[in-house]
């Protein structure tokens, strides 16, 4: 996650396979949450998908 805002401050945040530019802020911050979800730290989960319900 640090890594990931300092990447973004500096500019040099990238994203996806495309390697495109992260523009916003948001998106460095979803970015470096799901890199650390993949490395298996403990992060709260997405609030976003918190609610939903099959149908």
């Amino acid at each position: 996650m640090r890594s990931e805002m300092r990447e973004y401050k500096s500019g040099t945040a990238r994203s996806g396979r495309s390697g495109s530019k992260v523009k916003s802020r948001k998106q460095a911050i979803a970015i470096g949450l799901s890199q650390a979800r993949r490395a298996g730290k403990k992060v709260p989960p997405n609030p976003n998908r918190r609610g939903r319900k099959k149908s």
